[in-house]
């Protein structure tokens, strides 16, 4: 039995960023989750190279990778979930997570991708403090320890 499903609807109303690029790297799909985290409209992102939320000093490794998945068609990254630094149009730095999946034509060659991301800029400040927190703590107590 096939589900019918509005997928302009489904997109549109996810909570995460779906994004589409094509085999270049311009964004082709750019949903309203997109537009909250990364500040870029819809209009402002179609047709835009990636560099738009990339920040520079990971757009070298980010393009080689890119790349080698466009010619190979394969990504290691459709399961595993991705973490890495993003900008904000404002120009403040996110940290986000993603997941991708390869897009193919009917003949197989390699037509684009599309991304699912996240914002987890609150989560990953949180772990910092904590984890900033729990050095503290050994410290104090090695230096309790250092004491008796």
């Amino acid at each position: 039995m096939q589900a019918n499903v509005d997928f302009k609807q489904l997109v549109e109303g996810a909570g995460d960023a779906i994004m589409v690029c094509d085999a270049q790297g311009a964004i082709t799909l750019w949903n309203r989750a997109a537009e909250r985290i990364f500040g870029f409209t819809e209009a402002e992102a179609l047709g835009q190279s990636l560099d738009l939320i990339i920040p520079q000093r990971q757009r070298q490794r980010h393009w080689d990778g890119y790349h080698k998945t466009m010619d190979t068609g394969i990504t290691k990254y459709g399961a595993d979930l991705l973490r890495v630094p993003a900008l904000h149009k404002d120009g403040h730095t996110l940290s986000i997570a993603f997941t991708v999946s390869m897009l193919f034509s009917a003949d197989h060659e390699v037509t684009g991708i599309v991304a699912i991301v996240r914002d987890e800029s609150v989560r990953f400040a949180e772990e910092r403090k904590l984890r900033a927190r729990l050095v503290e703590v050994e410290a104090a107590m090695v230096k309790e320890g250092d004491s008796q």
